[in-house]
């Protein structure tokens, strides 16, 4: 684990290989570690240089206040841009999984000369809160299932990996895997472990987020080679939002995982791997 500066913040950074040009895995809902090993690994075996990172306010990146965001989406877009130019001269393909694909897209419209490639992992085109009539929404009831659940005790180690663990059952996701990586991320929060930076870690904080303007009418601007993944039961961004993207930018492969929800199985990281790889 390393730390670059990058437009004016610390962000934490961990590399797998270090051959090609880099491949840049912006964080989902879980800070660097919504980007699964397995696929790290599967994809820097396939000779690049993958670099994951935390968001602001998350992991071993620059905290200052979870609960005010004092940036906007662009800042945050902005940081990913500054982090590719400073791991290499040369364009990155850069990846955004959940928010961190939100991210991702606004990169690539601000910065386009770059990033190389884009991979666009279980978002879609608009910011949290109300979406567009033609984007499927959350499903209801499982949101309902999810969030009425009481927090834990953000201290306890055990409860909030119970806590996650019981999510994924709701979302349709792994449990055990759901356990191993609430454990790593209570692992490496820093300080006491407030419960709002755990919920920033869940992707609450962006919510709390200036995300205007809206970048859904650019996305025909992209020029560059872009796969979108998503999970075909994935109840919280159903699979229309990324048909959505797929449709709305330029030449865009649409990649759907049949067996997965939000999150990107291990089984299927050899699979999206070499999707990405293509690129």
């Amino acid at each position: 684990m390393t730390a670059v500066e990058a437009n004016g913040v610390v962000l934490g950074v961990e590399h797998f290989g270090d051959v090609e040009a880099p491949l840049v895995l912006c964080a989902g809902s879980t800070t660097m570690l919504s980007w699964h090993d397995s696929l790290c690994e599967s994809l820097a075996r396939g000779g690049r240089h993958v670099v994951r990172y935390d968001l602001r306010d998350s992991g071993s990146s620059t905290t200052v206040d979870p609960e005010a965001p004092a940036y906007t989406l662009r800042d945050l877009a902005a940081d990913a841009a500054a982090l590719a130019r400073a791991l290499d001269d040369r364009p990155a393909h850069l990846a955004g999984i959940g928010v961190g694909g939100m991210v991702a897209q606004v990169a690539a419209l601000d910065h386009p000369g770059t990033f190389s490639a884009l991979t666009l992992a279980g978002t879609r085109p608009v910011a949290p809160g109300p979406v567009d009539e033609d984007l499927p929404d959350h499903d209801a009831a499982t949101m309902g299932r999810l969030f009425s659940r009481p927090m834990p005790d953000w201290s306890d180690r055990d409860a909030v990996a119970e806590h996650a663990a019981e999510g994924a059952a709701i979302l349709g996701n792994d449990p055990a895997a759901a356990r191993r990586l609430a454990e790593r991320t209570w692992d490496r929060t820093p300080g006491t472990l407030p419960a709002v930076q755990l919920a920033n870690q869940l992707g609450v904080v962006f919510a709390k987020l200036d995300c205007e303007p809206r970048w859904r009418e650019r996305l025909p601007e992209l020029t560059l080679p872009t796969l979108v993944v998503h999970g075909r039961h994935d109840p919280f961004f159903p699979v229309g939002n990324g048909e959505v993207l797929a449709r709305e930018i330029p030449r865009a492969q649409l990649h759907v995982l049949e067996h997965a929800s939000t999150a990107i199985p291990d089984a299927a990281a050899e699979e999206v791997a070499t999707a990405m790889l293509a690129l």
